[in-house]
C-alpha cells in the first residue's frame, strides 16, 4: 500500500458516527450499529455523531428522520452533534471541483449507450489493504472497479464522495458499520487518499440473521424499533439484547445495563459470522427487566396498558387491587402489551363483574354433595370475617384458611372458594383473589355461592 494510505489517526480523540438514511424507519440492525458506535465512543471518552444522510431527495422524509432520532432517544443513545448531509452540499461540491481541477475526476458518458453525463473518479488501480478490527487484514485490487461514478453532476455528488468528505471534516476516527459495507471500503479509501484525508479504523459488524439464517426482514416479523417499543419491550432490555447480537462478553453474565456495556464492550469480542435474532432471548431479557422494576413503576405501567374501556368501568381498580394485580401480572408476561391482551381476553373480568355460574361447577372432583360444599364455604366465610381489612393480603388469607383446608382436603375447600370468587376454572389462587377483590366483595361472592348451592339442592 502506498505510504499516503498509511496515515495514522491513532493519537486523535475517538470520534464515531451513525449515518442512517431517512428513507425508512429505524430497524434493529441500524439500532445495533448505533449502539456499538455509541459504546465505543463513550468507552474511549470520545464523541458520537449522528449524521442523517438525506441526499436522496425523493425518498428522504422528515418523519423517518424523526423516527430515527426518537428511536435513539428511547434506547438512551445520546449523540454529541447532529448533522444533515443535505446541509453540507456546498462542501461536497467544492471537494468534487478540486478533484476535477487536479485531474482526479472527470466528466464522462454514463454508460455505453451515451444516455447522459456523469462524473467519474480516475482510479489509479492501486492494491488496497486495510485492517478491520473484527475481520483482520482485508485486501482489494481496485483495478477491477474501473473509473467509478462519484457524482451525477457537479451539483449532485453521490454516496461515496459525500461520506468520505463528511468523515474527514467531522474528524471520524472509527467507522463501525455493517459487513454489507465492506465492498464500499476500497472506493472510499481511494477517495480519502485523493483528498489527502487520513484513513479511519474500520470495523464491519456481522449482519443480523433470522432463525432460518437468512437476512432478517419484515417477513420474519417485527424489525423496526418502534414496533418493539409499541409492543411493550423495555428500552433497557432492548439495549441489552442488541448488544448481545454478535458480541460476547468475557464472563457468563447476560444482564448488562448501558453503563455495564460501556465498560465491557470491545470490538475484539464481536463475531465475524452472522448473528441470529432470537426473539425468545429478547422475551426472556424483557421479563428479567420487568421483574427488576420498582413496584410503583410497574404499577404505573399496568395502569398505562389497561385498555380504556376497563378504566371507565363502574368498578374502579383501587390502589390495593392494583398492587395485587401487578404481582400476578409481572410473573406471567413477556411484554407490557401482554397486559392489554390479558384484559381483552377476559382474564380479569371477575374484577369488574360478579360471576354467575352453574352451582355444580363449585364441586371439587369426587365431592358430589352440595351441602357438604356449602358447609365448607360457610366455614371459609366465618374464617375470613376474622381478618382485619387493613391486614388483608394473600399471605394473611392463606394463614387463616390453610389449616382448615388441610384438614378437610385442600381441593375440597380451595376449589369452591376460588371458583366462587372468580367464576373461572383458571385463575389466581383464592388467597390472591381475596386480596384483589377485598374482604367485603369476597364475602359477598362466597355468600352468593353458598346460597346457589342451597337453591340447587332444594
Amino acid at each position: 500500500m502506498p505510504s499516503s494510505l498509511l496515515v495514522s489517526i491513532a493519537n486523535k480523540k475517538v470520534i464515531t458516527r451513525f449515518a442512517p438514511s431517512p428513507t425508512g424507519v429505524l430497524h434493529v440492525g441500524g439500532a445495533r450499529t448505533a449502539l456499538f458506535n455509541y459504546l465505543y465512543a463513550r468507552q474511549h471518552e470520545g464523541n458520537f455523531l449522528l449524521r442523517i444522510e438525506d441526499t436522496d431527495k425523493e425518498r428522504s422524509k422528515k418523519e423517518y428522520e424523526e423516527n430515527i432520532i426518537n428511536g435513539l432517544a428511547w434506547l438512551g443513545i445520546s449523540y454529541d452533534k447532529l448533522y444533515r448531509q443535505s446541509e453540507r452540499a456546498d462542501k461536497h461540491k467544492d471537494c468534487l471541483q478540486r478533484l476535477i481541477n487536479r485531474g482526479l475526476a472527470y466528466e464522462a458518458e454514463e454508460g455505453k449507450d451515451g444516455s447522459g453525463k456523469v462524473i467519474r473518479f480516475r482510479n489509479p488501480g492501486a492494491k488496497i489493504s486495510f485492517h478491520d478490527a473484527i475481520r483482520g487484514n482485508i485486501e482489494f485490487d481496485t483495478t477491477e472497479l474501473g473509473d467509478f461514478v462519484v457524482a451525477k453532476n457537479i451539483d449532485t455528488p453521490l454516496f461515496h464522495l459525500a461520506v468520505v468528505v463528511d468523515d474527514f471534516e467531522m474528524g471520524v476516527t472509527q467507522v463501525i458499520r455493517g459487513e454489507d459495507h465492506i465492498s464500499n471500503t476500497p472506493r472510499q479509501i481511494l477517495l480519502q487518499s485523493a483528498i489527502d484525508a487520513p484513513h479511519p479504523t474500520y470495523a464491519h459488524i456481522p449482519l443480523i440473521l433470522a432463525h432460518d439464517k437468512s437476512k432478517l426482514s419484515k417477513r420474519h416479523g417485527s424489525v423496526s424499533l418502534v414496533e418493539f417499543r409499541d409492543k411493550g419491550y423495555l428500552p433497557d432490555a432492548m439495549v441489552n439484547f442488541l448488544a448481545l447480537i454478535g458480541w460476547h462478553p468475557e464472563g457468563s453474565g447476560e444482564l448488562f445495563s448501558m453503563n455495564d456495556l460501556v465498560k465491557e464492550f470491545t470490538l475484539e469480542r464481536v463475531q465475524k459470522g452472522g448473528a441470529i435474532f432470537n426473539i425468545e432471548k429478547l422475551d426472556w431479557l424483557n421479563r428479567e427487566y420487568l421483574k427488576k422494576m420498582l413496584p410503583e413503576e410497574f404499577e404505573k405501567k399496568v395502569i398505562e396498558y389497561i385498555p380504556e374501556k376497563f378504566k371507565k368501568s363502574d368498578k374502579k381498580i383501587s390502589e390495593r387491587m392494583l398492587k395485587n394485580i401487578a404481582l400476578i401480572i409481572v410473573e406471567r408476561i413477556n411484554t407490557l402489551s401482554d397486559i392489554s391482551a390479558m384484559f381483552e381476553s377476559g382474564e380479569f373480568d371477575y374484577i369488574f363483574e360478579r360471576p354467575t355460574y352453574d352451582p355444580r361447577k363449585l364441586l371439587w372432583k369426587g365431592t358430589p354433595d352440595l351441602l357438604v360444599t356449602k358447609q365448607r364455604l360457610d366455614k371459609v366465610i366465618e374464617l375470613l370475617q376474622e381478618i382485619d381489612e387493613e391486614n388483608l393480603t394473600g399471605d394473611t388469607v392463606k394463614e387463616t384458611v390453610w389449616k382448615y383446608a388441610s384438614s378437610e382436603g385442600r381441593g375440597d375447600v380451595l376449589w369452591p372458594m376460588r371458583f366462587a370468587l372468580s367464576g373461572k376454572e383458571k385463575s389466581p389462587d383464592p388467597f390472591v383473589l381475596v386480596s384483589i377483590l377485598g374482604k367485603e366483595e369476597s364475602l359477598k361472592r362466597l355468600r352468593y355461592a353458598s346460597e346457589t348451592l342451597i337453591a340447587r339442592n332444594s
